[in-house]
């Protein structure tokens, strides 16, 4: 079976979280159930599995990341990349591109989401590889809409549209962080151009997978925490419990 390499986007800094107990450092570092953030999404993703890790840092913090995930580096294969600006998510995926093969599948997650069940539980990698539907959003219905990426299916859940953070929504599935992707993923960034923001946005990289009417959509039937406040911070520590 074709490898499957978890790409895991950790370099942002997290200004929202700067100075929460004490922290100026990335929030990847911040210490959620005494733990540093990193090392709890280690054990979620190898909870559900996975073994083979790439993790994207930023410059400054690099050597932290790796210091914190030293141990389970003995373990378990974990490589690092560095995304020395900060450009937007597809950008952060696309700097593990020498790291992915041709035929590997890549999950990709952000690494302050947190989920309370696996939310690949039922999806086969093996017949993914060998189907033609192997672009893989999730989604979380929520009561605020307009604050996230928006996705838009039919009645087989195949993806038409995303909206990102729309006036009027018309769905209350937002996108959560976690992907799946072939490795074409990585020659489709190639062709993004920066949003208004400046930013090669992950929206913008589904919708060249459902332009190619390979996408498809999970819903997720548990929590889903994107930990990024203080307020989201406590959220998961009672989740985590």
């Amino acid at each position: 079976m074709n490898a499957i390499k978890c790409i895991i986007a950790a370099g942002g800094l997290g200004t929202r979280l700067q100075g929460f107990r004490g922290n100026e450092s990335t929030k990847i570092l911040l210490k959620v159930n005494s733990k540093p953030m990193i090392v709890q999404q280690l054990e979620q993703l190898i909870s559900w599995g996975l073994e083979e890790f790439i993790i994207i840092t930023n410059p400054s913090f690099d050597s932290l990341i790796k210091h914190e995930t030293s141990e389970m580096s003995k373990k378990y294969s974990i490589e690092f990349a560095i995304q020395s600006e900060q450009l937007g998510i597809s950008h952060a995926l696309k700097q593990a591109k020498s790291k992915v093969n041709h035929d590997d599948q890549v999950v990709f997650v952000l690494g302050d989401n947190f989920f309370g069940i696996n939310p690949m539980q039922n999806i086969n990698f093996e017949e993914l590889v060998n189907s033609n539907k192997n672009s893989i959003i999730f989604t979380k219905e929520v009561p605020n809409p307009e604050e996230f990426g928006v996705a838009i299916t039919d009645l087989n859940n195949k993806v038409i549209q995303i909206e990102e953070k729309p006036k009027n929504p018309k769905s209350n599935n937002a996108v959560v962080g976690l992907y799946i992707f072939d490795a074409t993923c990585m020659e489709k960034i190639d062709e993004l151009k920066p949003s208004n923001r400046g930013e090669y946005e992950i929206t913008d990289l589904i919708n060249l997978y459902i332009d190619e009417d390979r996408c498809t959509s999970v819903s997720l039937n548990s929590w889903w925490i994107d930990a990024g406040t203080p307020e989201r911070i406590l959220d998961l520590e009672e989740k985590l419990l």
